[in-house]
């Protein structure tokens, strides 16, 4: 699978997880109600389903990987959607979980 692939259904999941993060949250602890909080449930299904689309067959890795880029993810929506503002440890700590990801996805392995 291309690396633009690959990298695009890891952001699709992370979006997803982090919408429906942030719909429970704001149902919850912004008392908006149940049906944020469901909305947020529904969000919440669509992160493991986009997950699967990766070709790579061991569940293990895809979700080692998808961890780094969730962590990237979670910078830029916090950053776009939340008015936080990473400083330079947290990009650069971003940019070696998404070398790790590259790594983890595209290293050579033994036949």
């Amino acid at each position: 699978m291309p690396v633009v692939t690959t990298f695009a259904i890891f952001c699709l999941s992370a979006a997803a997880e982090l919408l429906g993060s942030w719909l429970v949250w704001q149902g919850v602890r912004e008392n908006r109600g149940l049906v944020w909080i469901g909305l947020g449930v529904a969000a919440s299904g669509v992160y493991p389903l986009a997950a699967t689309m990766q070709e790579e067959p061991e569940f293990g890795r895809v979700l080692a990987a998808y961890g780094g880029v969730f962590i990237a993810v979670a910078l830029v929506w916090s950053t776009v959607l939340d008015g936080f503002r990473p400083d330079r440890f947290d990009v650069l700590g971003a940019a070696i979980c998404l070398l790790g990801v590259a790594t983890i996805m595209f290293g050579p392995r033994p036949s």
